[in-house]
């Protein structure tokens, strides 16, 4: 289902590039005068402030930051460990097999199977296209972010070898131990599950583990960069620091109904991808009855597998089923959707090493986080440490 468009910015009373201070008074930089702070984020008076503008609006850049910077931190996880280090690549140590129905084919099942390999990187191999290889996960073989559901799709060779609604599934790279990675699916429609994509990490753990000789490479941003599109949605990469690789993620969402403003910051390690992966993905009340009445003339709308259990509804002011991962009386479920599932997709898309550094997310989506990973390859702002 399409997720309704979170909160626009407006952009008229603050000056370009500004921030908060102490008392809450907008503010101009120099973005000279930025220096990592901790956690390595890039901050000034304690409060976020954007990269170097790859593409989009300085003013409405302004208008969006000093927004995100008033929305309170629900949950702050900065404190806990990052991944163990580790040098030798791995993969796992046999096959598993995991099934459930189509996303977009609900009465069909698809089936997808975890297969070890040496070859580096995970790859999608699309079992019932017999002669076409199979599809690397990276950014160069993204085919498109959808349109009447918003997911990333994958595609190599010819148009019919694709999978769609990938960034549940690769999400996983940036989380857990297992670098090199064969995918089998038997359909281009990967399945559903209730339990978001538990199911797939509960498999990856039965499969064990097995070390490779290969190493491992890790990867940041040259410098702050920030994408920011008409809305006020944006993403920011900023460098990693310190001698220990770690992905620091500050993800915040904004939408006009029950889910509201919610912000998590997070290490991405096993722990935090363990329970994002709990979380569904969200859609408007609105859409799921236009998707149950006017949109079944629509075949990718009739056909789609979502249910009250797959998915989180969210009416006005409030949930149409039972939402998830609550702290303090409030869910954050989607914003643990965004952190997690979604924006970590477009990272793992960065297919020759695992990306350190610190990620600042605010209103963005699928299309928006693919074109800022294209944008670091056009502009060769990635750096090995």
């Amino acid at each position: 289902m399409v997720k309704k468009a979170q909160r626009q910015t407006s952009a008229e009373k603050v000056p370009m590039f500004g921030t908060r201070n102490a008392e809450s008074a907008y503010v101009s930089y120099d973005p000279e005068e930025l220096s990592p702070q901790k956690h390595g984020f890039y901050t000034m008076n304690n409060a976020k402030v954007p990269g170097r503008l790859l593409a989009g609006d300085h003013k409405i850049l302004t208008a969006s930051y000093n927004e995100f910077n008033a929305i309170p931190v629900d949950l702050d996880l900065t404190d806990q460990p990052t991944h163990p280090p580790r040098s030798e690549q791995k993969t796992i140590a046999q096959a598993v097999s995991v099934s459930g129905p189509g996303t977009f084919a609900g009465k069909s099942t698809t089936t997808i199977t975890f297969e070890p390999t040496e070859r580096e990187g995970w790859w999608l191999d699309r079992t019932d296209q017999p002669d076409s290889l199979p599809i690397r996960v990276a950014i160069d073989n993204v085919w498109t972010t959808g349109s009447i559901v918003s997911n990333i799709v994958l595609r190599a060779g010819n148009p019919h070898n694709y999978v769609r609604m990938v960034e549940h599934i690769i999400a996983l790279r940036m989380g857990v131990d297992v670098d090199n990675l064969l995918i089998k699916i038997d359909a281009g429609d990967p399945p559903l599950f209730n339990r978001g994509s538990m199911d797939l990490i509960d498999a990856l753990e039965r499969a064990g583990r097995r070390t490779l000789p290969g190493r491992i490479k890790h990867v940041t941003v040259k410098e702050p960069v920030t994408l920011c599109w008409p809305h006020g949605q944006f993403v920011t990469l900023a460098p990693h620091s310190g001698t220990v690789p770690k992905l620091i993620v500050d993800a915040a969402v904004n939408f006009p109904n029950a889910i509201g403003q919610q912000r998590i910051v997070f290490p991405v390690n096993y722990e935090n991808t363990h329970t994002g992966a709990q979380a569904r993905t969200n859609t408007p009340y609105a859409k799921m009855l236009y998707c149950k009445t006017i949109g079944k003339i629509f075949a990718d709308v009739r056909n789609l597998g979502y249910t009250d259990k797959n998915i989180l509804i969210a009416k006005k002011t409030e949930y149409h089923n039972q939402p998830r991962l609550m702290h303090k009386n409030k869910s954050l479920e989607a914003v643990w959707h965004r952190g997690v599932l979604d924006l970590l997709a477009a990272i793992a898309l960065i297919p020759d090493a695992r990306f350190v550094g610190n990620i600042t997310s605010y209103k963005a989506g699928h299309r928006l986080d693919c074109d800022l990973v294209t944008q670091l390859y056009l502009n060769d702002l990635l750096k090995e440490i």
